[in-house]
C-alpha cells in the first residue's frame, strides 16, 4: 500500500535545488554528521546523556544542547566525548 504525502528525499531534492539552502545545507553538513556519529555510538553502548555527561564531566543539559545541535564544543569536548565513548576523533581537511 502506498503512503500519501511526499517523500523526504523528493522535497530534499527540490530544496537542493536552490542555491542558498544547498550552500547552508553543506555548511552545516559536517556538525550534524559528528552529531549522529556521537548519538548512535552512544546508544550503542546502552548509554543515557547523564551517563555520558558524568562520563566526560559535564551537565547532562550540555550533551543534550550537543546532540540537539544548539551548542558548538571546543576541539577538546569532542576528542573528550568520543573518548568516553570508546572511539577516537578523526578531522580530514579536503
Amino acid at each position: 500500500m502506498k503512503k500519501a504525502g511526499v517523500s523526504f528525499k523528493d522535497i530534499k531534492a527540490d530544496l537542493m535545488m536552490n542555491d542558498d539552502v544547498r550552500f547552508e545545507y553543506e555548511r552545516l553538513q559536517p556538525r550534524y554528521e559528528i552529531i549522529s556519529q556521537i548519538i548512535a555510538a552512544r546508544k550503542e553502548q546502552g548509554m543515557t546523556q547523564a551517563e555520558l555527561a558524568k562520563k566526560v564531566g559535564t551537565q547532562k543539559s550540555n550533551i543534550s544542547r550537543l546532540e540537539s545541535g544548539n551548542y558548538n564544543p571546543s576541539l577538546d569536548m569532542l576528542i573528550k566525548v568520543a573518548n568516553c565513548l570508546g572511539k577516537s576523533l578523526q578531522i580530514n581537511i579536503k
